[in-house]
């Protein structure tokens, strides 16, 4: 654990926590948030990844501190919470971020395997939430991020842990979402569907596939859903998508599940690996932290994209209403002239 002072600026919004800080999508987070005037309290398992985060946070003008937290320990989380805000101040938003996954046919799996993936990727979210909630509920004011996915409505071949993690979130969301609303609570709560990334994931998670793994689909730098969960996490909305295919992938699971059992039977095999073959003994994180900074990216820099059309139009929904509305004015006059 270490923090560092620096002057507040005008621009200061406060404390975000984020969880899974170190690497991929959560040290993409630590950058967004910092560079929009956030102090960053940093939760995660590795401390070289934290060491090189609070680093950058530093650099930007911002305070750090960081505490080598396991999300699936509630307590570990609880007592975490609390540090932060003695050392950083009340925490404003809540981001939880923080997955595992395991790489796997189901038949290859172990009882094991699913626990930890569910822990990490499900519980770390609850355990994240409960701790939040605790601070900002008495203040009544607060905004939690979820990190939800596409295969949290389609489960896709060889990530079933995975799946049914993001599955149990929406659940959790809905439920918390509900009782908030009830209590006409401020505290805010978002959920923010993502696409496939070009995170670190890739090569640090646990695999029995023959060939390296690999996004499927269209691929998006990390970047693009950092700005979606820093806009989630300013806006009231219920949920957000980023990237078409997370777009068709839930609205079309919703109109046809059928269809995407079958081009999934197709293709989801194959289209989840690279045609390099996998070390079966490299190392992976489901239990232990892989030693370095490994920072946000993945090895797919040259296939991923760094930006969102989607985005866009869901962030600037209100704009690209009146637009759509005067363009409809300007034909019925055009018609009425003619």
């Amino acid at each position: 654990m270490t923090t560092n002072s620096s002057t507040k600026t005008k621009d200061y919004k406060g404390v975000v926590v984020i969880t899974g800080a170190s690497a991929g999508l959560g040290r993409a987070c630590v950058r967004m948030f910092a560079s929009n005037g956030y102090d960053v309290g940093l939760i995660a398992r590795g401390k070289d990844g934290l060491l090189g985060a609070k680093k950058e946070v530093l650099e930007m003008g911002r305070r750090a501190y960081f505490c080598q937290v396991d999300v699936a320990d509630g307590d570990a989380v609880e007592e975490a919470a609390g540090i932060i805000e003695q050392q950083l101040g009340p925490i404003v938003v809540w981001v939880n971020n923080a997955m595992n996954s395991v790489f796997s046919p189901v038949k290859k799996m172990t009882p094991l395997d699913f626990k930890r993936v569910t822990e990490v990727t499900y519980l770390g979210q609850v355990n994240g939430a409960l701790a939040a909630l605790k601070r900002m509920l008495p203040r009544d004011r607060g905004s939690i991020v979820f990190v939800g996915s596409a295969l949290a409505y389609r489960g896709i071949p060889l990530q079933a842990a995975y799946s049914g993690a993001k599955h149990a979130i929406e659940g959790f969301y809905d439920s918390l979402r509900a009782e908030l609303l009830h209590d006409k609570s401020k505290v805010q709560v978002t959920i923010v569907e993502l696409p496939a990334m070009n995170t670190t994931q890739f090569g640090f998670v646990k695999t029995r596939l023959p060939n390296k793994p690999r996004p499927m689909g269209t691929i998006y730098q990390p970047e693009v859903a950092a700005d979606a969960i820093l806009f989630a996490a300013e806006h009231d909305r219920r949920e957000i998508m980023v990237g078409w295919p997370t777009v068709y992938t839930i609205v079309g699971n919703k109109i046809a599940p059928w269809y995407g059992d079958r081009v999934l039977a197709k293709g989801g095999i194959k289209g989840q690996q690279t045609d390099e073959p996998e070390d079966p003994d490299r190392s992976h994180n489901l239990w232990h932290p892989i030693p370095g900074d490994h920072g946000a990216h993945g090895s797919f820099d040259d296939k991923a994209k760094n930006y969102s059309i989607e985005l866009w139009f869901s962030k600037n929904k209100a704009m690209v209403y009146v637009l759509v509305a005067l363009f409809i004015l300007a034909v019925i006059l055009v018609i009425l002239l003619l």
